[in-house]
């Protein structure tokens, strides 16, 4: 004969368990509406796929100081700050490439970039752009690498979107004295005077 707190026992189990099978069951059904829902809300045609277009990228030359333009054709989105990043983003994902010119460790160099209107002007933008800190870390320290590589990300900008006419850099979002220890990051550069300052 089965003992009467193991037959109170089971019932409590049993009971939990079809509470629990029908809590289950309403959760799947809720999360099935709120699934339906949003299919519901989405355009019937996929958002078009920007078409790649035609950009010239300021790549720098280690072996004799130079930068030389370098067409290439990606697909870019409308916005400029976004135009600006991706643009900076496949240029320094260039320089970790083995037969780079310019060889500089792979990461992500360009968090974002921001454009904004100059205050005294009524045409040009100042293009703040966001290293990222791994990317700063991992740069080779020297004078003329540092300089070249601001220099081709000033020219690139500057080549693709003109109305950037001047350039500051930010890294991760903080000011920062030099890119690696020569490069001068405390300045505005000029994006059509190709100087960069370099500290000693």
């Amino acid at each position: 004969m089965i003992p009467r707190y193991q037959k109170i026992i089971f019932w409590i189990l049993l009971g939990a368990a079809i509470l629990m099978s029908i809590v289950l069951i309403r959760l799947r059904e809720r999360a099935h509406d709120r699934l339906q829902t949003a299919a519901d809300k989405m355009p019937l045609n996929a958002p078009p796929i920007a078409p790649a277009e035609t950009v010239t990228m300021l790549v720098a030359n280690d072996a004799d100081g130079s930068l030389s333009p370098v067409d290439q054709q990606i697909a870019l989105p409308e916005e400029p700050g976004a135009r600006a990043r991706i643009l900076l983003q496949r240029l320094l994902a260039g320089y970790a490439e083995p037969h780079s010119t310019h060889h500089v460790a792979a990461s992500t160099g360009v968090e974002e970039v921001f454009l904004m209107p100059l205050a005294r002007q009524k045409e040009g933008q100042m293009a703040v752009v966001n290293l990222s800190g791994a990317f700063v870390e991992g740069h080779p320290s020297g004078i003329e690498t540092e300089t070249m590589t601001l220099l081709s990300i000033i020219g690139t900008l500057h080549t693709n979107l003109p109305q950037i006419t001047q350039v500051r850099f930010v890294v991760d979002g903080q000011p920062r004295e030099t890119l690696a220890g020569h490069a001068d990051l405390t300045r505005v550069y000029l994006a059509e005077d190709k100087s960069v300052e370099v500290r000693r």
